[in-house]
């Protein structure tokens, strides 16, 4: 039986893994085959039940050659070896602006144990109707060591559970939920900021916030809600007609008007280390209830409705005493469920403000995170080795070595496509934050193999978040 605690686990375990597997299609109205390629990313609520059957949650890349290469894949994996004979796969993709499905399983018998656990028949289908057919196998030789390595458990917790307000009535504190969105369809960029303050001299708490839209073609948009006293309970923010919950944002401001569902995906992310999250012994701590997360309902501003479907993002929860003296953010979506969210902060205590920038960095890839303890980019082993960042405007740059990888991240803020606004501390001290929800970046991972070479590459056009803070 689980049980929840106050940290919000839910005591069970999940499972995670990834897969590739290379096979062809033919398309209806084609007379030869075309090859294609899956590396997928599975994550399950539990423990694989080899006797009963486990559902999992599938993302990933599928390409076929010529004609489909869809980063974004996503859908379900029924696994069954034993109680229903099969592993099911259904895929969802786009080709170009066609919208298809990947149907198809292995059917498990004991009679051909290592072929019927590694071939898989599958069907493309669109709109209901066949559109091809192929075949897609398990190559054991080359891809059985990295499918049992890729194999994880993580710990199970609730999204929602870090939803929920953490002020205790303190004076000299803030608390934010946030949440930034990209709209697919049009290329626009969304931002729901929602903030308690409770002010240093003790005076009463008050809630506001703001909601900004940075569309693709056209001048960035916000208007601000409140303040409005804070009367506290719930499960995340609500405040003058603004909701920030479980699953849920919605609210109106000025022009500005949304509600929108969230479908939180992905173990929580601690960006700053888990310790620091429970325990509020640094100045300040961010983390994400849900590394990543989808989006759909409205977004409306001025004339204009939005619409998102599947919108990627996250919403991620800030706790302290205000602002750091310099900071950049950055979270980006890569793709595949991949996720990368870094901090790189100057702290505002005399003597730490000397430092050059802490940073916090968390890839999430392949539903491992790395580097595995935070502190490890923040301050390195004794000092030495810390990750470094160059803040500044409208580019700015994290670099950092940990283990046998290394990565290098690049983000560019256009300034007709970012949006200066004023934070207020609670101690009444001012700075300023320039946001971008349409910013470019590049990632790029390395790994050592007796030289430097390239793991992993990311370029992001307008579909990375970033911000820059000063004072």
């Amino acid at each position: 039986m689980s049980r929840r605690t106050p940290e919000g686990f839910l005591g069970t375990r999940g499972t995670a893994f990834r897969e590739t597997m290379l096979g062809t299609v033919r398309l209806g109205g084609e007379d030869r085959a075309r090859p294609v390629r899956l590396d997928l990313s599975a994550t399950a609520d539990r423990v694989l039940r080899l006797r009963g059957t486990t559902d999992a949650r599938i993302t990933g890349r599928i390409r076929i050659a010529g004609w489909a290469d869809d980063p974004r894949a996503e859908g379900e994996l029924e696994i069954s070896p034993l109680a229903r004979r099969r592993i099911r796969y259904r895929i969802s993709f786009t080709a170009g602006d066609r919208r298809l499905t990947l149907d198809g399983w292995k059917s498990v018998t004991p009679r051909r144990p290592l072929t019927s656990m590694t071939v898989l028949p599958f069907t493309l289908y669109e709109e209901g109707v066949p559109a091809g057919e192929g075949t897609l196998r398990f190559p054991v030789t080359t891809g059985l060591a990295p499918f049992l390595a890729s194999f994880r458990f993580p710990r199970q917790e609730d999204p929602g559970s870090h939803m929920a307000p953490r002020w205790n009535g303190e004076p000299g504190r803030t608390e934010v939920w946030y949440t930034t969105v990209t709209d697919p369809a049009t290329g626009t960029g969304l931002w729901l900021h929602h903030e308690l303050t409770a002010p240093t001299d003790g005076s009463e708490a008050f809630a506001h916030g703001w909601a900004a839209v940075f569309p693709k073609d056209g001048p960035v948009r916000h208007t601000r809600f409140g303040p409005a006293k804070w009367t506290g309970g719930g499960d995340g923010f609500t405040a003058d007609g603004v909701l920030a919950g479980p699953g849920r944002l919605s609210g109106s401001a000025g022009a500005l008007r949304w509600d929108l569902a969230e479908q939180a995906d992905g173990a929580p992310l601690f960006t700053f280390p888990r310790w620091s999250w429970r325990r509020s012994l640094l100045p300040a701590a961010q983390m994400l209830p849900a590394a990543r997360a989808t989006y759909a309902g409205t977004f409306g501003y001025e004339n204009t409705t939005l619409t998102p479907a599947g919108a990627p993002g996250a919403s991620a929860r800030i706790y302290g005493h205000g602002n750091a003296h310099r900071w950049a953010w950055l979270h980006a979506d890569l793709g595949s469920g991949d996720v990368l969210e870094l901090v790189a902060a100057v702290s505002t205590r005399p003597g730490l403000r000397r430092l050059p920038p802490l940073v916090f960095l968390r890839l999430r890839r392949g539903g491992r995170t790395w580097p595995r303890r935070v502190e490890r980019t923040a301050v390195g082993w004794a000092g030495l080795g810390r990750f470094r960042a160059a803040i500044g405007l409208p580019a700015w740059t994290v670099t950092g070595r940990a283990g046998l990888r290394r990565i290098r991240v690049e983000v560019t803020q256009p300034e007709e496509r970012t949006l200066a606004l004023e934070y207020t501390d609670p101690d009444g001290s001012h700075s300023t934050c320039r946001n971008s929800e349409r910013a470019d970046a590049h990632v790029l991972l390395e790994r050592w193999w007796g030289g430097w070479r390239t793991e992993a590459e990311w370029t992001l056009t307008g579909t990375a978040h970033a911000e820059v803070g000063t004072r």
